[in-house]
This record gives C-alpha cells, sequence and structure tokens, in this order.
C-alpha cells in the first residue's frame, strides 16, 4: 500500500507529466505499429480461409505456435541474430510484437467469417459466424465471390474482427514493456529503470499507467465493436 500511495504521488506529480506523456506516446507508436502490421498480414489469410471455409485445424495450431513464443527470449535472440537488432532495435520489437499479435487478428478474422467446430472455441476469441445457408443464399441469387464478401460475409463478420484486434492490442499494450529491454522507450522504462534502482513507486506507477492506457483503448475498441454490429429488425424499426 505505501508503494502504491507513492505511487499515486508519482504521477500526480505535475513535473512528472511531460516525461510520463513522453513515455506513452512512445509506448503507443510502438504498439500500433506492431498492431498495424498484424492486421496487414492476418486480416487477408484469415478473412480469405474463412471464405473458403476451411483450414481451421492448420489456423489453430499456427495459432498456438505463435502465442508459445516467450516474447522476451524471442527479443533477445532477434535483437542478436538481426544485422540491425542493435543498431535498429524497433525491428526486432516490432518482428516479436507482430508475432504476438498475430493469431488473434488471424483467429477472430477466421472465426468470424466461418463456422468452427465448437472445440476450437477456447482457442478462437468469439464465435460470430456467418452461417453456410445465407452464403449459399447469396449465391443463388447471384452474387459473385467478392460481392458475398464485401456484402454478406464482412458485415456479418465485422463484430468478430474487431474483437481481434482489440484483444490483440491488448495484449501487445501489456508486451510493448519489454521494449525497454533492449533500449528502447515506452512505459516498460518506467519499470525496468525504477528496478535497476530499486525505486519500487516508480515501477508501480509505470505498471499504472499501462494498465488504465490498456483499459482506455479496450473501452475504445469495444465501442467500435457495438458500432458495426448489424442491427437485427427489431432494432431497426425501433430506432425509425
Amino acid at each position: 500500500m505505501i508503494f502504491f500511495l507513492d505511487a499515486l504521488r508519482f504521477l500526480i506529480d505535475p513535473a512528472n507529466w511531460g516525461m510520463l506523456a513522453g513515455r506513452l506516446g512512445e509506448h503507443l507508436l510502438y504498439a500500433c505499429l506492431a498492431l498495424a502490421a498484424a492486421c496487414l498480414i492476418a486480416l487477408p489469410v484469415g478473412l480469405w480461409l474463412g471464405h473458403r471455409r476451411r483450414g481451421a485445424s492448420v489456423l489453430l495450431a499456427l495459432s498456438g505456435a505463435l502465442r508459445a513464443m516467450p516474447a522476451l527470449g524471442l527479443l533477445t535472440f532477434l535483437t542478436v541474430e538481426l544485422t540491425v537488432g542493435v543498431s535498429l532495435p524497433l525491428v526486432p520489437t516490432t518482428v516479436v510484437l507482430v508475432i504476438l499479435a498475430v493469431p488473434a487478428v488471424l483467429a477472430n478474422a477466421f472465426s468470424g467469417m466461418a463456422t468452427v467446430p465448437a472445440v476450437l472455441a477456447n482457442a478462437f476469441s468469439g464465435m460470430a459466424t456467418v452461417p453456410a445457408e445465407v452464403v449459399d443464399a447469396a449465391r443463388a441469387v447471384g452474387h459473385t465471390e467478392g460481392q458475398i464478401v464485401r456484402e454478406v460475409e464482412l458485415p456479418l463478420a465485422a463484430p468478430t474482427i474487431v474483437g481481434g484486434v482489440r484483444s490483440a492490442m491488448v495484449q501487445v499494450m501489456a508486451t510493448t514493456t519489454v521494449a525497454a529491454y533492449i533500449g528502447l522507450g515506452g512505459l516498460g522504462r518506467l519499470i525496468l529503470d525504477g528496478l535497476a534502482v530499486q525505486s519500487y513507486p516508480t515501477m508501480v506507477a509505470g505498471a499504472l499507467v499501462i494498465i488504465a492506457a490498456t483499459l482506455v483503448i479496450d473501452l475504445a475498441l469495444a465501442g467500435v465493436q457495438r458500432a458495426v454490429r448489424p442491427r437485427t429488425a427489431a432494432e431497426e424499426g425501433a430506432t425509425q
């Protein structure tokens, strides 16, 4: 409790606000860069597999393998092995965070587009599915495959896809603290530097800012997730 109170005093001290804002900006930059790269990689693959309604077992194995990788160990390995690992530490950091984010985005893009067996429910976050009969009906009335994806599957799958991005962002925000381990900034510097001088209030303050920032982002993405949810006929009628 003493450390917590000291951490609050550290956070409300105006002298620290400039430093905290800078560290938070760095943290968000690293996290958003990694999430953007993960979406560029994972969303097309997940949507393609989901539209074809194949590859659930392969996707599950890939997601499990990527999630099992230890972030700090992988970061150390890439920093040492990559030729730009030391001179450009943002490169190995981004690679590690992308590997962390891809499974959540990929799995939710897939599960939002296609029916996945119930046994995989725990591995995939969210089970908003597009019924096969809906896709078949769209084909029956002459929709092309591109139209089915854009006009039928994507609108119905959007909440789950956003849920995957939301889940990935929360994980990346928490793990971006490892960037400080190889000399980058971010909120992880408060924890690492505080540990070096045994300033536990500073460490607690850093953790509190990370938690607060992650909660705010999660709530914002939750709002987006609700906004993209297709309305039912009853909801449409209620708004008229």
